[in-house]
């Protein structure tokens, strides 16, 4: 994968030339541009308009409805146990809860549980909040609203980071805070916008680090670095210093992302081929004689280690069933189960036993095979073919003869059946170009959605929020293309230069610009049209009917 990486941002200061007989070729300089680590006020400010927006529309009304709605049935009983006994529990019959998800996004929602209370009616347990006492669903769908607007943030940032452009970068997070699917995953104490936050924040670790190697490299050339040398003498120094800390990040934040749902796994080789691809495209550039044979010399040890840093977080979260005796298959000789194959040897048992735990929780995936009203297809996501519809009642007045009121997980259609046409554009276009942020987007869009495929071949049941984690680079996509068409002929996607008449591609990037508005603007309405059925408010009936499109799949 050969990089192209474009002009600096405007923010960046600029690059004096290199001294005579020496210093970094100003050619190469701009391949090494970076965004600058001091970013503008300008941008932050942008950035905080934009989170705001999402912040106010996933926590007003969190408390609405009342009650569990959909899978929260299990995940908010599922938090307090964690919270309270470090190990899912079932308190109406107070014996150890047999769950076949991994504990980390559980005990996030928990969190909110143990700051703002929780209340079960079926195992009668009602608790105060340890920071203020509030509706009982505030408490448990609090986690998911904070790391929904936080992907929010992500967002933004990476894709100013990406683009080289503050205006691109709340693009893309305006688009995901306008998003219906991302706005109910965001008001329900569900697993999937855990798992969707950390992917993405792994990516983004993983583009910090691509942008802190460059920048090695650049200062390393500056200071006489000659590539061309054999051994260790046309290589970067190394020390700890030096060390690829986002890197390492990114393994920890991808343990965490498993440790919410073991799909996460799908992205983990993904992502070491990005680190591969920019390592290479980086050397290249540098000189380096065997960019290949060097990268995978240097940077596979690093790899290794973020793995092992993965497997390690991933480990940590189920310390609560570790560290106690009260888990499911924590003990052989525990009366709630008998099984020959658990163990109570010290140290190695409960290892053994967690092995069997995972063995029993993907067998249970592998044979989830069961009909459901709302399951769907992979093939149909993107088209918005079957989505999930988490809560319903008739119950209330709104001033006509029958009511309704629905939360339906759906994406915000056009922005949604855009993503398509999208991809198409974005795989043209970054073939054209060769550029690599089209290629991380692409393969990270394949690792969000394509296993899903395969698995459809054997008949599993599936529902449209496993695409959760695709999401946020989707957005990306729609982004890239509009940067594209506001970007100058032959410039860079995302140099967001001042119109001036009497530029040879003014009218081009007038219009580019205008449809680019304008379909941000229509986004934003189509989400305001739809959003009563993403909130559960209350309307008549056939208000609500009027939003059932594609002849009723909806429904």
């Amino acid at each position: 994968m050969v990089e192209v990486t474009g002009e600096p941002s405007p923010d960046q200061e600029p690059t004096a030339p290199p001294a005579a007989g020496g210093g970094l070729p100003t050619l190469v300089r701009r391949r090494f541009a970076t965004v600058d680590s001091q970013l503008d006020r300008l941008s932050w400010l942008a950035t905080a308009v934009v989170v705001a927006i999402a912040a106010i529309l996933r926590f007003v009304g969190l408390s609405s409805p009342k009650g569990k709605i959909f899978d929260e049935t299990y995940y908010a009983k599922d938090g307090y146990g964690l919270i309270s006994r470090g190990v899912e529990w079932n308190y109406k019959d107070n014996v150890p809860s047999y769950v076949v998800h991994p504990p980390l996004g559980k005990w996030l929602i928990g969190l909110g549980e143990w700051a703002f209370g929780y209340q079960d009616a079926d195992s009668k347990v009602s608790v105060p909040g340890h920071l203020m006492t509030t509706a009982p669903e505030f408490g448990w769908r609090f986690s998911a609203a904070v790391v929904g607007t936080l992907s929010v943030l992500l967002l933004v940032r990476i894709g100013r980071r990406m683009f080289r452009s503050t205006v691109l970068g709340c693009a893309a997070g305006l688009l995901l805070a306008l998003d219906g699917f991302h706005l109910v995953l965001s008001r329900a104490a569900l697993l999937d916008i855990f798992l969707l936050f950390f992917v993405l924040a792994a990516f983004g670790a993983l583009v910090l680090d691509r942008d802190a190697r460059r920048r090695r490299w650049a200062r390393a050339l500056d200071d006489g670095l000659d590539p061309s040398r054999p051994g260790r003498a046309g290589r970067l120094p190394t020390g700890w210093r030096t060390w690829p800390w986002w890197r390492l990040a990114a393994g920890v934040l991808i343990g965490c992302a498993c440790a919410v749902k073991w799909s996460a796994l799908y992205f983990v080789p993904v992502f070491a081929l990005l680190v591969i691809f920019w390592e290479v495209g980086v050397r290249r550039s540098a000189g380096v004689r065997r960019p290949w044979r060097d990268t995978l010399l240097d940077e596979l040890p690093w790899l290794v280690l973020a793995g092992v840093l993965m497997l390690g977080t991933y480990l940590a979260t189920w310390s609560g069933w570790l560290l106690t005796d009260d888990g499911y298959y924590r003990l052989a000789s525990s009366p709630h189960y008998a099984t020959a194959s658990l163990s109570d040897r010290p140290v190695i048992g409960p290892l053994i036993n967690l092995f069997e735990y995972h063995r029993a929780a993907y067998g249970f995936h592998a044979q989830l095979d069961d009909a459901h009203k709302y399951q769907s297809w992979p093939w149909q996501w993107l088209l918005l073919g079957r989505p999930v519809a988490f809560y319903w009642s008739g119950d209330g007045a709104c001033g006509e003869p029958t009511c309704a009121s629905e939360i339906l997980l759906l994406g915000t259609p056009l922005l949604w059946w855009s993503f398509l046409p999208a991809l198409v554009a974005l795989a043209w276009l970054g073939l054209a170009r060769r550029d690599w942020r089209a290629g991380a987007i692409l393969l990270s869009v394949a690792a969000g959605l394509l296993p899903w495929f395969a698995f459809a071949l054997q008949g599993r049941t599936m529902f449209a929020f496993y695409a959760a984690p695709a999401v946020p680079f989707l957005v990306l996509a729609v982004v890239y293309v509009l940067g594209a068409l506001i970007a100058p002929a032959g410039g860079d996607v995302g140099e967001v230069a001042p119109l001036v008449p009497g530029d040879p591609s003014y009218e081009r990037r007038l219009v580019g610009s205008v449809a680019a508005g304008a379909y941000v603007l229509l986004v934003g309405l189509c989400f305001a049209y739809f959003y009563p059925i993403f909130v559960g408010k209350l309307l008549p009936y056939s208000d609500w009917l009027s939003r059932m499109w594609l002849d009723g799949r909806w429904i």
